[in-house]
């Protein structure tokens, strides 16, 4: 095997189913040996040309238009060749004209993390950071402030479920100088959107936590330098058939997810005492498919982290399909080969050419899952970390400037996000706490002791904003969420999440109570914004995908809907009666 050092290394069931069959969670049903599987089947179907790996001739036959657009020219060469220089000083008029910039600015620049919000905000751009493990420093929160400020109502960010930022509001004629001031405060929108790996995802409470395992930091970082070349670009992990996303958990919390990541790293240690890691890959969800991941069989001591992703990431861009995106995840791979053979395909592309089989968990199966908002203290004496609750992520730049001030005053000027849509403040001396709980901003909006169905409640863009959505999704998940409170108690939290459309940014599956947008009928058949509603996710040891609970509800009618699923399924009462009783 071989020896990688590990540094800490500073950062530079599915949806809507009315007229189709929809897959949630299903089991992988794969061919037992690898003699099943033709041996012509596993020739790698890309090659490397100038630098950039390319889809060989002879399988471009029924590739996806977005497979077309990659053909023609390779979208990392804007970045790594300065094509985006060009671009920037073009007319929308004049990339409208040609089809080549045309779909350089819907298409390529989403290499870059910018992604034209063409149907709702013509010629702006929400740019995605990497942000391995979710921790930022005031002076890139500072600095993200300063961009979205000049776009007036057009710019806000957003804490996303993959523990990182998203702004927007962009213009075209701005990124160069954007892309500029992010690599001087350490941060990069590189290869963070399309086929591409999404940030690195890791315990929001790496280093701090009194329980922790094992630190994700330094995992995170290695991971995300190596993904991005150090923010120079890396065309090898580039043109991947799909998206693909990766987590190492470091908690017996899983505040990662470790199920929904197409691989996530699971502490484990070997029969001698060394540390390293079992494998999970293949969780994914998509419009007409969410899967759990599932065990490779295999451990990696913690020095092949990197040779490992690597390995898996070659594997899927050698042999992934690329045909109907739907079916281009790295779990129907998986199902098409079968765990062993896609096992093989991996160890013969580790350094070593082997990988051992599976050891013992370190995670604990009973472990009741720990709540990070509000103060809590450290593994560090005299230290607390303060967990504060973002209203479905969003913020707005005077917001930020003050998150920065006040991660600068009380604590050591960092910042961590969360896959909830929330912000921990570490590192915060325990004789500052109570001033920091008297500061307006935390008394007011960003509360660290919000309601127990607040706390929880995740929302993703939805149709402001994203050309996808079906329904506004984070002013109405508020609304709704405020008026449920009003008819019911709850005696613990419940996740309710909101995801505007079938692609499930808002990962509706893991939650107790997940609304998935839709089109829908009200009580005169006329068409209007409704939700299909999913029951029973679970996080955790004992995860397990939600199911369709009942579809087509009309936003409208939502409230007394979600109050009777809280008083049927989750022991809420009535507030009537509460007040009767008292």
């Amino acid at each position: 095997m071989s020896s990688f050092s590990v540094r800490f290394l500073a950062p530079p069931c599915c949806p809507n189913s009315r007229s189709k069959t929809w897959l949630c969670a299903t089991p992988t049903v794969a061919p037992a040996a690898s003699e099943v599987v033709e041996a012509s089947r596993l020739e790698p179907r890309v090659e490397e040309r100038d630098g950039f790996w390319v889809l060989k001739e002879e399988y471009r036959g029924g590739i996806s238009p977005q497979e077309k657009v990659k053909l023609e020219k390779d979208p990392m060469k804007l970045f790594m060749e300065g094509g985006i220089e060009d671009l920037a000083k073009m007319s929308l008029e004049e990339i409208e004209s040609s089809k080549h910039t045309k779909d350089d600015i819907d298409v390529r620049l989403k290499w870059l993390g910018l992604f034209h919000r063409r149907k709702h905000h013509y010629g702006r751009f929400m740019m995605r950071l990497k942000l391995p493990n979710g921790v930022t420093t005031s002076a890139q929160t500072r600095y993200l402030a300063s961009v979205i400020r000049k776009y007036g109502k057009d710019g806000c960010a957003d804490v996303t479920t993959r523990q990182n930022w998203q702004i927007r509001g962009v213009v075209l004629p701005d990124v160069p100088e954007i892309l500029q001031g992010l690599a001087e405060v350490g941060l990069t929108s590189l290869q963070s959107g399309m086929d591409n790996v999404r940030n690195p995802v890791g315990n929001p409470l790496a280093g701090i936590d009194p329980d922790e395992i094992v630190d994700t930091r330094p995992f995170n970082n290695l991971l995300s330098q190596f993904i991005t070349a150090n923010s120079r670009g890396n065309p090898a992990m580039s043109n991947l058939p799909r998206k693909w996303n990766v987590c190492v958990v470091g908690s017996h919390d899983l505040f990662e997810h470790p199920h929904i990541n197409d691989l996530a790293y699971m502490p484990a240690n070997n029969k001698e005492g060394r540390f390293g890691f079992n494998l999970l890959v293949g969780g994914f969800f998509s419009a007409k498919r969410c899967a759990e991941a599932i065990p490779l069989d295999a451990w990696v001591p913690a020095d092949d982290v990197i040779p490992l992703c690597k390995a898996v990431l070659e594997a899927y861009r050698d042999l992934g399909f690329r045909g109907n995106r739907q079916k281009t995840r790295m779990m129907w791979l998986i199902d098409e080969l079968g765990i062993e053979v896609f096992r093989s395909e991996v160890e013969k592309r580790m350094p070593g050419k082997q990988l051992e089989r599976a050891k013992e968990d370190l995670v604990k199966k009973q472990w009741e899952r720990r709540d990070y908002l509000g103060v809590h203290p450290q593994k560090q004496d005299g230290q607390s970390y303060v967990g504060i609750h973002i209203p479905v992520g969003r913020v707005q730049a005077d917001e930020m400037d003050e998150l920065a001030r006040l991660a600068d005053e009380y604590g050591t000027g960092e910042l961590r996000l969360t896959v909830e849509q929330n912000i921990i403040i570490p590192n915060v001396e325990n004789s500052k706490l109570d001033a920091l709980l008297k500061e307006p901003l935390l008394k007011d909006k960003f509360a660290p002791e919000p309601s127990l169905l607040m706390k929880t409640l995740v929302a993703c863009t939805g149709n402001q904003f994203c050309g996808q959505a079906i329904i506004e999704t984070k002013a109405r998940a508020l609304k709704v969420t405020e008026e449920v409170e009003r008819q019911v108690a709850v005696t613990r939290p419940v996740r309710m999440h909101w995801t505007g459309c079938p692609n499930t940014c808002g990962q509706v599956q893991v939650a107790d109570i997940g609304f998935m947008g839709c089109m829908a009928r009200d009580e005169n058949g006329k068409a209007t914004e409704g939700v299909d509603i999913f029951l029973g996710g679970r996080i955790g040891s004992d995860s397990h995908l939600a199911e369709l609970y009942k579809k087509g509800v009309p936003c409208k009618d939502l409230v007394p809907v979600v109050v009777d699923i809280l008083v049927k399924h989750f022991g809420a009462v009535q507030r009537n009666r509460e007040e009767r009783e008292d």
